[in-house]
């Protein structure tokens, strides 16, 4: 190992180097109750997607995807289904942990049971979750790095093969999986150099760019939020300056146009913006684009993920010196 370098970096490193092995072979393996859940899917043709962090952040990445199967689908945080909860009754749910032995998960037990048509999906074969519930688990056993990476994309790949059950075409996403892309985001890191705060935003790629904006909060300790696009234009924008950056996710859908007036506005307002870009439409002039190919779909947050990944920790890296070190949360909540 390289000791001059933040052990905490190195670990997400690692976690990141083998993610898309992972990914696919946790395809693989989720096949057979992946057909049970899309059996569930369906017969209720509604989807309640629970889970905390970055776990809460795939369910609202995967809800469009659903959406477009047909699937009434809606992601909640699992503390908002405790404290207002929705009917479940008629519901498939997805309960999302990647340890699977978080605070809510095992109060969420505790209060409702085990309720009817409830999958859960995870990192860790032996939780609380997968022995309560039958989950879906990811390969390669729990990500021990601070800041969500592999343990993302492993959750993605599970839902991928919920949804090749379902009837979606898997191979465009498992095509970006075997790609092993490597972003060049240096100047995307360098425009932000001056950034205090940051934007992420997206339309129809919006849950991965909340999963960004959390690992950009958690690394780099400085305010790092996301805002759907149009929420982003109905007021948050008096925000906007030099002294906060704002990063786009696009993909190849009939919102790219969308995202790129966006950028434009954003930039009249005098933010840096970084364009993590898989529309393969032209580049917003004046944005720093990461281009990842075109992809539309689960197809586009594989793509995504990575170059967001890599942005992250080289903004991170220039202001924190022991990146991936928490110091006020730790890797599994236990507390509420």
């Amino acid at each position: 190992m390289n000791t001059t370098r933040p052990a905490g970096l190195v670990a997400i490193e690692y976690e990141m180097a083998r993610q898309n092995a992972d990914a696919i072979a946790s395809f693989d393996a989720a096949a057979p109750l992946a057909v049970t859940i899309a059996e569930s899917l369906r017969a209720n043709q509604s989807l309640l997607l629970l889970g905390m962090g970055g776990s809460h952040a795939v369910g609202r990445a995967v809800e469009p995807f659903y959406r477009a199967l047909g699937i009434d689908a809606v992601a909640l945080p699992l503390s908002e289904q405790l404290g207002q909860p929705l009917a479940l009754s008629g519901k498939t749910i997805l309960l999302t942990s990647q340890s699977g032995e978080s605070a809510e998960v095992l109060r969420w037990f505790a209060e409702a049971g085990v309720p009817a048509d409830a999958f859960g999906l995870t990192l860790e074969g032996g939780s609380t979750l997968a022995r309560t519930i039958p989950s879906l688990v990811g390969s390669g056993g729990t990500e021990k790095a601070f800041a969500a990476t592999r343990s993302l994309t492993l959750s993605f790949a599970l839902h991928l093969a919920v949804l090749s059950a379902l009837g979606e075409d898997p191979e465009p996403a498992l095509a970006v999986l075997r790609s092993e892309r490597v972003p060049d985001v240096d100047a995307a890191v360098k425009a932000f150099s001056g950034a205090d705060a940051v934007v992420t935003s997206g339309r129809r790629m919006q849950g991965v760019a909340e999963a960004i904006a959390l690992g950009l909060t958690e690394l780099s300790r400085i305010p790092c939020f996301s805002l759907e696009g149009g929420q982003l234009r109905h007021g948050p924008m008096e925000m906007l300056g030099p002294k906060v950056g704002v990063v786009l996710f696009r993909s190849r859908d009939e919102a790219a146009e969308l995202v790129a007036r966006m950028a434009s506005s954003a930039l009249e307002a005098g933010s840096p913006v970084v364009m993590l870009d898989a529309s393969g439409e032209t580049p917003v002039e004046g944005a720093v684009t990461i281009d990842v190919g075109t992809a539309s779909g689960i197809a586009a947050a594989f793509a995504l993920l990575p170059a967001g990944q890599h942005f992250m920790l080289g903004f991170s890296g220039m202001r924190v010196e022991n990146i991936g070190t928490p110091v006020r949360t730790t890797k599994i909540t236990r507390s509420e």
